[in-house]
């Protein structure tokens, strides 16, 4: 009698700014594809700002996963002074996890926000302002209901809206945030060379998110 096939999980942790992206990547959960287990445990950090990133992670240090996701909102950077000191702390203990060589951490920003990477997902959009793009286009009477919305990753995700899409746009532009990685898919082998910054790009829209999509394999 054959032994039953082994099945492997791949288990990653995602620190999620607030309510949206917790609930887009919590409909992700536990997806299944061929004898590997994707298993994501979203963390909702309910805004707070960078220094609640750092708190949070340090408390987590522990945590068993192949990679750790920290998704930040740009736009804090240009309202909140005391911002960027704290971006700072959080960009510089994300390299220094990378370079002790365990567990990789992933900063992901998205700039301005996550609702601009929403508006992303749908093919007709041409850079509009995104709260009343998101209300028009998907029927939402407010941007709270949208960030409220447990239903967010199918509103994105159906018919000719994807994360396919959101990828198409934004993979090969400049990034205010991009790591330098590699993934040995075999052995489940992640390693982060080095997060790059760049300040001159904090004034225009963006994301390095397809990292995100890119290392998971979905």
């Amino acid at each position: 009698m054959s032994r039953p096939k082994r099945k492997l999980q791949k288990r990653f942790v995602v620190f999620c700014e607030g309510d949206t992206e917790y609930n887009y990547i919590d409909k992700m959960r536990d997806v299944k594809r061929q004898d590997v287990q994707i298993a994501l445990k979203p963390v909702n950090m309910h805004g707070g700002g960078c220094s609640s990133f750092l708190k949070k992670l340090k408390t987590e240090s522990q945590t068993n996963c192949l990679a750790k996701f920290i998704i930040v909102d740009a736009d804090r950077l240009t309202k909140h002074y005391e911002e960027k000191d704290s971006f700072l702390q959080l960009t510089e203990y994300c390299r220094l996890q990378n370079k002790k060589g365990t567990i990789p951490h992933f900063l992901i920003v998205n700039n301005p926000d996550f609702e601009y990477a929403a508006c992303l997902h749908i093919p007709e959009y041409k850079g509009q302002e995104a709260a009343k793009y998101l209300q028009m286009v998907l029927g939402f009477q407010s941007l709270e209901q949208f960030k409220k919305s447990t239903d967010v990753y199918e509103h994105l995700n159906n018919g000719e809206r994807s994360y396919q899409v959101l990828i198409q746009k934004i993979q090969g532009k400049d990034k205010f945030v991009k790591n330098t990685y590699s993934v040995k898919k075999k052995n489940f082998e992640i390693t982060i060379s080095r997060t790059d910054v760049t300040w001159e790009m904090l004034g225009r829209k963006g994301s390095n998110i397809e990292e995100f999509f890119d290392v998971i394999d979905w």
